[in-house]
């Protein structure tokens, strides 16, 4: 039977960006109603689910609902993303409740306060129409709600410490930083949303060396803490529930959103104010497919800007082998990084740079190759623990612009309840291009000063899961899906929260970015309702 909903505030998608404004917006008092594309996830059936399967992947723990698919195991014979352009844009995310931060590494990095203006200071890219200085209360917050560990971030200015001490560097981190000090390269403890001591009711971490794609423990925050801290507020959360349609009036207000249940059956929700908060992929997508009398061309899409300018962090890694001992896998799968390229004078020719120090040991990878080079028995078993305490990973970010033909739009292929699945055209830039050429140099320079052997390369640059840029944010109606407070310019009564509003990508994580926006659009929504 169809059902017609209201609330103050209605929020489509309970990942990290849509829960934190659900909670702070039912904290307040204002009646929440979240819709959740796909179901709950429970902690620990998902990890029953992961070592059950027989191919461990960063989705066996959350299989694709057959109503809402997502990339990485399909559920039919074709992929949920259908990919176009140059470039593969081979991307992983979660549609539950809690979203893809079921799966991440946890890094929670500040921007820079010149990554925000990168086209007055370098001539490339977008400026952001807002400064460091309007984030940085919002980043404290983030990350007190997050739970972040770290230790002081270079030219990030801040107004209050990390609420806890950064995680202990592994035998690895340590050794790898000493080894490339001379090469004037600072391995640092990267920021992470990981307990180092019990906070907010989660425990610390014990190292279980299984963060992607599950934290057993829930030491590691996951956007469910939200979520559930929402609902306990008094915000009522519908999971299985996939909007397909934003209904825009004759004023240009959204009157609504119609989502379908596991079975097609079509429902209504009403409200005062919307949140789009469903990802950097599914965000864009819905908003396309809502054509009506009154948005033609899709909703806030006057500019032609929704599903354009999408970017990530295109990644160049290097595996090695080290001539010594440095024991990786040991503790979170990646704990260090190096940041020395994130900004100077060569970004007017390329992109801002990060590297990660990979603290894994990839078993079935290395059996496989000593089994193919005829290993067997004691042999193969004395071959094989040699090399696991020498084979190692780094791993890099660079910079990508935003450019509009870089774009998600729906596909004519649509999914088991006949909503259009996603379609990508993907290239990477020259600029881009540039970076990762660096990135080679870096490697390479690092490689013959550390003596490593069997240096291996990857034949294509991949992405790293950090969707941006597809509702970019501007001051120009003309140029940009939304303003400064991630309010659509055509509707003034419609936010989006996520990544999807980044001018730029810059080279770090974006999470706690789109944690620190989303606690800003939760203070510009209480201030509307309350004028």
């Amino acid at each position: 039977m169809t059902q017609i909903l209201s609330a103050d505030v209605v929020i489509v998608g309970s990942g990290v960006a849509g829960s934190l404004v659900a909670h702070r917006l039912a904290q307040k008092g204002l009646k929440v109603i979240i819709l959740e594309a796909g179901p709950r996830i429970d902690r620990g059936k998902a990890l029953a689910t992961f070592m059950n399967a027989p191919i461990k992947h960063h989705q066996s723990p959350y299989p694709a609902a057959r109503h809402a698919p997502h990339p990485g195991l399909d559920i039919d014979s074709t992929p949920y993303i259908i990919e176009k352009g140059s470039h593969k844009y081979d991307t992983l995310y979660v549609r539950g409740v809690g979203g893809t931060t079921w799966h991440w590494a946890g890094e929670t990095w500040r921007f820079l306060p010149n990554d925000l203006r990168l086209k007055s200071l370098y001539g490339v890219g977008r400026d952001w129409p807002l400064s460091y200085e309007d984030l940085e209360p919002y980043y404290v917050q983030a990350e007190y709600e997050l739970g972040v560990s770290g230790e002081a971030e270079l030219g990030s200015p801040r107004s209050k410490p990390y609420p806890m001490q950064a995680l202990a560097p592994t035998f690895m981190d340590t050794t790898f930083k000493k080894l490339l000090k001379p090469l004037g390269y600072d391995v640092i403890v990267q920021p992470a949303a990981r307990n180092t001591a019990f906070y907010d009711n989660r425990p610390a971490c014990c190292g279980n060396h299984n963060c992607m794609p599950l934290c057993p423990v829930g030491a590691q925050y996951s956007g469910d803490v939200h979520a559930t801290k929402a609902e306990k507020a008094g915000a009522q959360l519908i999971a299985d529930a996939v909007v397909y349609k934003v209904e825009v009036g004759a004023d240009r207000l959204v009157k609504a959103v119609h989502y379908k249940d596991p079975s097609g059956q079509s429902h209504e929700v009403r409200g005062k104010t919307f949140v789009i908060a469903a990802h950097g992929i599914e965000t864009p997508k819905l908003l396309l497919i809502s054509r009506s009398e009154h948005t033609p061309h899709g909703v806030a899409n006057s500019s032609d800007q929704v599903g354009r300018n999408l970017m990530d962090h295109p990644g160049l890694n290097v595996e090695f082998t080290m001539p010594i001992p440095v024991f990786p896998g040991r503790g979170p799968q990646e704990v260090s990084g190096i940041v020395n390229l994130r900004d100077g004078a060569f970004r007017k020719d390329y992109g801002s740079i990060k590297l990660g120090l990979w603290n894994s040991a990839s078993l079935p990878k290395l059996s496989a190759k000593l089994i193919a080079q005829g290993y067997a028995g004691k042999e193969f078993d004395q071959k094989l623990r040699d090399l696991t305490t020498r084979r190692c990973t780094f791993t890099s970010f660079s910079e990508q612009l935003p450019d509009p033909n870089n774009r998600v739009r729906p596909s004519e292929l649509t999914d088991a309840i006949g909503i259009p699945r996603p379609e990508i055209t993907y290239s990477i830039d020259s600029y881009t291009l540039r970076s990762v050429q660096q990135v080679r140099k870096v490697f390479e320079s690092m490689m013959v000063h550390l003596g490593a052997t069997d240096v291996e390369y990857p034949d294509s640059l991949q992405p790293n899961n950090h969707i941006m840029g597809t509702t970019i944010m501007g001051v120009d109606p003309k140029t940009s899906v939304v303003d400064r407070d991630s309010r659509t310019h055509d509707h003034r009564n419609l936010f989006i929260a996520g990544s999807s509003v980044f001018a730029s990508s810059t080279a770090v994580n974006s999470t706690l970015t789109l944690a620190a926006l989303s606690l800003a659009i939760s203070d510009r929504i209480v201030k509307d309702l309350q004028s």
